[in-house]
């Protein structure tokens, strides 16, 4: 699996066009930078307040700034970018040798200077070597992170699945041994855990390939137009979690919507962990609600429950990888806490958005919202 697979489109791909902000009060000496580094996408700032602003709004890749400037030094510029982001590349341009400016410009996290007046190779070789170091660097902690993601998913693998196997173990064990007999109710039942452990087991094993799919597959769309009632209709049919809990009430009719351009696979796969989550989380009795609206611009899908919800400050954190919701305070819930992640990450990009709402005990709204076009 590459980078790009889990992280997307970002500034290691061969594809990406790096953004320059050229930071300086003269006008000319910014025109004459941009007309070198062409090849890259361009910003430009007369002043550190300037540059803080576009800064914040457009995350350049590479800053290119001037020492001396009204209402602000380039050092001044070095040191708020810096706070914002402790791995901003921040290239320093100075006409003054002054050996306490280049210091003052070291001890802020300068990555490198150009001496004016300017050379051109100069400048755009200094630019190249940045934005390499910059790649380099984000290679580095992107590895660092696939390294960190795997070991928790194979611990949380693991944890997940040693529970059934050691009620399993320990119920055969104790056949072996001959503790039960076959004529007492108790074994009957304990038969009917062991039963249902086997069958959470298997469940897990169908999610991981499910999951590994997912996985593999979560780089690039393959676009057809879609009627998003079948969708929920197919996903409906196939939901293991309405299956198991007939007694809750669904209310689904189909609505007159126009067909949008998506990748089915992917947008059947958010809203199948939605809907399953919305009867996972539901008592064994209660209401289901699935409703498709439309605009101009737009179609949305809103699931509601009359569900547990959920507690105000967990919701931020619902679409996080890993993530899981402990009603019970158990200690042991079920599933990988994967679904809403790669729910949230394929509306996403399928052109959409996901949000969601809940009240504790009075139910939870999940609504997809996505493009027409």
């Amino acid at each position: 699996m590459t980078l790009q697979q889990w992280y997307g489109e970002d500034s290691t791909s061969p594809e990406y066009q790096a953004t320059i902000l050229i930071v300086d009060d003269e006008e000319i000496i910014r025109d004459l930078c941009g007309k070198a580094l062409e090849q890259y996408q361009i910003l430009k700032a007369g002043s550190c307040s300037d540059a803080l602003w576009l800064y914040k709004h457009e995350r350049p890749d590479l800053i290119l700034s001037d020492v001396m400037m009204p209402g602000g030094t380039g050092i001044d510029l070095l040191r708020l970018v810096k706070e914002l982001d402790p791995h901003a590349v921040v290239i320093i341009m100075t006409g003054f040798a002054d050996k306490e400016i280049v210091l003052n410009a070291l001890k802020e996290g300068a990555d490198d200077f150009i001496s004016k007046p300017l050379n051109i190779l100069q400048l755009r070789t200094a630019v190249e070597k940045a934005l390499l170091k910059k790649r380099l660097r984000e290679e580095l902690i992107s590895l660092k992170q696939m390294d960190r993601l795997k070991s928790n998913f194979l611990s949380l693998i693991s944890h997940k699945l040693r529970t059934p196997i050691t009620s399993i173990s320990l119920f055969l064990q104790n056949i072996q041994r001959g503790c039960y007999d076959p004529d007492d109710p108790q074994f009957m039942h304990n038969a009917q855990m062991i039963y249902d452990e086997s069958s959470y087991l298997g469940r897990l094993v169908a999610d991981l390939l499910v999951f590994s799919q997912v996985m593999v597959g979560s780089a690039g769309l393959n676009l057809e137009m879609c009627d998003l009632n079948d969708i929920v209709t197919e996903v409906l049919h196939k939901s293991r979690e309405a299956q198991n809990k007939p007694g809750i009430e669904l209310d689904f009719v189909k609505q007159k919507a126009p067909l949008v351009h998506i990748d089915r696979n992917k947008i059947s796969f958010a809203l199948q962990q939605i809907i399953d989550n919305a009867y996972k989380f539901s008592k064994d009795k209660g209401q289901i609600s699935i409703v498709i609206k439309n605009s101009d611009d737009k179609v949305s899908i809103t699931v509601y429950d009359s569900g547990i919800g959920i507690p105000r400050e967990e919701i931020a954190k619902v679409f996080e990888k890993f993530y899981q919701i402990d009603p019970e305070n158990t200690g042991q819930v079920r599933g990988f806490g994967l679904g809403l992640f790669y729910a949230s990450e394929f509306v996403r990009q399928n052109g959409g958005s996901i949000s969601l709402d809940s009240e504790l005990d009075l139910g939870t709204a999940v609504t997809v919202t996505l493009p027409r076009q």
